[in-house]
Parts: structure tokens; C-alpha cells; sequence
């Protein structure tokens, strides 16, 4: 089967229109259309109904559409490990917000001088696409993110604060409870991870409160402005004073599960320098001052 004409159905399956698909593949539209025939005749179905309001998938065309995306997604990760293989000597290893992997990263070129150790930053909903996708070789990241397909191994805890403006009522205190911030609101960030959220606005809370809700917003740095004005507080990895904004402060935050920072790899990993990477950071990569946006 083409792979070109598996991709060029899933294109057309988005738009649903052939005018507008074959601009997006760079395409004239009577090719396209004869790409997609030739699909069809290898498939011996129909994929596509054209009709004067546009072109719908067939039923044949829906239980194919999830397939072919399966298919082109397999293709993409067998070129990816070819070329790994390829390339023995070479590791990226990628790491999330506030994560410092400079100490674990320069002891494994001291070991493998001939390797070529790269590093790349991700966002904080990567670490597994990247991995999966071959982008990066080695994940140390926060929890919680999705686990299945990887191999991950826990390397230290963060305790959790709450992050506070510093003439916040709780400012100073030697420690808070949930039930201390129970009317407290706590800002969303459009479009984040359910997992993720619920991870770090504890919610719903044990006794199964829901969480008052804060400002709606874009960007996980946006909350520290909202905090600073009052409108909201928020729960964060352990972070320093001296690092935050001179405006506001944190307190320990007691009886809620710490922060966990693991190494993540994809499962049955055969790239040595993985392995020797692994070693490496449980040695090298302890609890860390920096602090989580």
C-alpha cells in the first residue's frame, strides 16, 4: 500500500472537500482525485460519497480513517528507530520547566566521550508525545503525565507549597492544610491535561469537595500575576523565596502527596547510552532549588 495515498485520504477525510485538500498538499485537485481512486481500487472500496455539499466518508471510509492515521503514525516510528539505530552514539534527553539535568547530562559525555549528548526543553504536556515520536531519547519531568508505552523511574520528590501574595493571610505561617485554602480559589489553565490539573489544584480534595475556581487562563506563567492581585492562589513544586517575584511568598503545604520528578523512556529502550543515562541520573540528579512555573 502507498503510503503517499494513505496520506493524502486523511488529508481529504479533514477537509472533507478535494479543492481545499489538494491546497494543502501542494496538489491540483484532478490528481488528487486520481490518487484517491487508486486507493480505492487497491482497497476495492469506496472511501469517499461525493455529493454536491461535499465529500463524506463512506462507511468503509470511517473504519479506515483511524487506521490509516494508525498506519502513517507506525511508518513515521519505524523511520524514527532506523535511523536511532543508525546513530548509536547520539542521546537528546528532554526536560520539563524548572528541572536542572546539566550535572546528569555533562557526567554521561565524561563517560561516553564520543557520544553526542543533546538536550532539548519541553512543554509541560510533551514528555510522552516527544518520546513516543522520537524527538527525545530520555524524559526527566514532573508527574503527573500519561505512563503507558514508557519505563519510568522515580529520582526524587518536591514538596508541594501553596504560592500566596506576600500580605496574603496565610503568608508566614509555618505550614497550611487543604482545609486552610478550602474557600480559596485556584486558577485553571485553558486547555490543560484533566490529569495534570487535578494533580496540582488537589481537586477534587479528599473528602470530596470540588475546588472554587479562579480566573480561566492561557498560560501557566499567567498565575503568577493573578496571584500577586489577589484573585487567586496556587499550588506549586517546593520553590525558594529569593526565586519567586519579590511580591509573593510560599508555605509548606502539609498532607498532600509530594511532586514526584522521574526519568521517563520509552518501553524496551535498546539505545545504550539510555541505559547509561538512567544510571547516571539516579546518581547525579537530587532534589533541586529551582523553582516550577
Amino acid at each position: 500500500m502507498d503510503l503517499r495515498l494513505v496520506w493524502s485520504f486523511t488529508v481529504v477525510a479533514e477537509y472533507r472537500h478535494f479543492g481545499r485538500a489538494a491546497e494543502a498538499l501542494f496538489t491540483t485537485q484532478p490528481s488528487l482525485s486520481r490518487q484517491i481512486r487508486r486507493l480505492e481500487q487497491q482497497l476495492e472500496v469506496r472511501l469517499f460519497e461525493r455529493t454536491p455539499h461535499g465529500n463524506h466518508l463512506t462507511a468503509a471510509g470511517e473504519v479506515f480513517l483511524p487506521l490509516a492515521t494508525e498506519l502513517l503514525r507506525c511508518a513515521d516510528q519505524a523511520a524514527a528507530r532506523t535511523r536511532a539505530a543508525a546513530r548509536p552514539s547520539r542521546i537528546t534527553i528532554g526536560y520539563t520547566a524548572g528541572i536542572i539535568i546539566t550535572p546528569v547530562a555533562r557526567e554521561l559525555g565524561h563517560r561516553h566521550p564520543e557520544a553526542e549528548v543533546r538536550t532539548l526543553y519541553l512543554a509541560w504536556d510533551e514528555p510522552r508525545p516527544a518520546l513516543l515520536d522520537h524527538r527525545v531519547d530520555a524524559v526527566v519531568a514532573r508527574l503527573p503525565f500519561p505512563t503507558d508505552g514508557l519505563e519510568v523511574t522515580t529520582l526524587y520528590d518536591e514538596p508541594r507549597v501553596l504560592v500566596v501574595p506576600r500580605d496574603h493571610r496565610l503568608a508566614g505561617k509555618e505550614s497550611v492544610t487543604l482545609d486552610d485554602i478550602a474557600d480559596e480559589p485556584l486558577p485553571r489553565v485553558q486547555g490543560a491535561d484533566p490529569l495534570l490539573s487535578a494533580f496540582w489544584r488537589i481537586d477534587p480534595r479528599p473528602d470530596g469537595r470540588l475546588v472554587p475556581d479562579g480566573p480561566l487562563i492561557e498560560a501557566v506563567e499567567d498565575k503568577f500575576e493573578l496571584i500577586a492581585a489577589g484573585r487567586a492562589v496556587a499550588i506549586s513544586a517546593q520553590v525558594h523565596a529569593h526565586t519567586l517575584r519579590p511580591d509573593l511568598t510560599t508555605v509548606p503545604l502539609d498532607g498532600v502527596e509530594p511532586s514526584h520528578v522521574v526519568l521517563a523512556t520509552r518501553a524496551r529502550e535498546c539505545n545504550r547510552l539510555v541505559a547509561a543515562f538512567r544510571t547516571c541520573a539516579r546518581v547525579h540528579l537530587k532534589a533541586q532549588s529551582t523553582p516550577t512555573p
